[in-house]
């Protein structure tokens, strides 16, 4: 399987960016005037989002006018000064990043935990000012620890943080991943982060649910979204297999799943997080929000 991680697509948006510069191109984006006009036929049940590292190539003023035109109401996973230009279009950030050491690098190891504390510390704050939410935060690789252990050390040094955020109104989040491409992660299963969640004991930490890596590790998507949905502060799509759009070409039927999370009363946002496969990436995009538009 094609398994691609943000980490690929950062590196080869980067790749490609260079060979532009080198070769005196300028306006790469391939879509600049794209007139993407769906919102009219949005049904108003799923709040949308889309994570901004999936379409790299496109400048970030740009791609909120493109999401502004499609009904989107928010561009994720941006780092603080990013938060401005996204708010100047009318959108917002449903998932903001900035603070933590990384993927691999989380609360699972209590070595890190002052300064991953330290970090949190300052960023949570300025999520506040910036009238935003959610703030994303990583497990970090198991390391050879039980669940038990793992269990331990997380939530100690989240609870050394959970204060700042109740009294922030800032939601702690913690991201399901797969641990085969993510390889080792530790929080890579929902009832692993579920029972978290009730450890912390915190109304301000929960679980980014990603739709993809839970298909990896667990599958039986539906029934796990009605079990555990009061731990979700957000959620991700993603193809499977190879991570592409979320159509006919894979696994995962995303119209009933997005029905199983209206049905649960689920108010956050559902963020797009597929690596376009098609020449046209934002008629993929369209396309990907019109199937959960449910």
């Amino acid at each position: 399987m094609n398994n691609v991680s943000r980490r690929t697509a950062i590196k080869t948006v980067l790749a490609g960016s260079a060979v532009a510069a080198v070769s005196g191109i300028t306006n790469a984006s391939p879509f600049v005037n794209h007139q993407a006009n769906v919102s009219a036929k949005l049904k108003g049940n799923i709040r949308h989002s889309v994570s901004k590292w999936c379409f790299g190539e496109y400048e970030l003023n740009e791609f909120c006018e493109i999401c502004k035109r499609i009904g989107i109401e928010s561009v994720e996973l941006l780092d603080p000064q990013d938060w401005p230009v996204v708010q100047k279009h009318g959108l917002t950030v449903a998932m903001a990043q900035g603070a933590g050491l990384g993927i691999d690098r989380g609360f699972n190891d209590p070595s890190l935990h002052d300064e991953l504390v330290a970090s949190y510390e300052k960023v949570i704050p300025m999520v506040a000012e910036a009238g935003l939410t959610n703030l994303i935060c990583f497990s970090g690789r198991r390391n050879g620890v039980t669940d038990l252990q793992g269990w331990e050390n997380c939530e100690k040094g989240l609870k050394r943080i959970t204060p700042i955020a109740e009294k922030y109104n800032v939601v702690l989040t913690m991201e399901l991943l797969n641990s085969i491409g993510h390889k080792d992660y530790l929080c890579d299963h929902t009832v692993w982060g579920a029972e978290l969640c009730r450890r912390v004991g915190s109304p301000n930490f929960k679980l980014l649910y990603d739709i993809y890596h839970m298909q990896i590790m667990e599958g039986d998507i539906i029934n796990h979204i009605k079990k555990y949905h009061q731990y979700f502060s957000h959620i991700h799509t993603g193809g499977n297999p190879g991570r592409a759009e979320i159509d006919e070409t894979q696994e995962i039927y995303y119209p009933a799943v997005m029905r199983a999370i209206v049905e649960t009363g689920y108010k956050g946002f559902v963020g797009q997080e597929f690596v376009p496969k098609q020449k046209d990436k934002i008629a993929s995009l369209e396309k990907c929000i019109l199937i959960c538009d449910v």
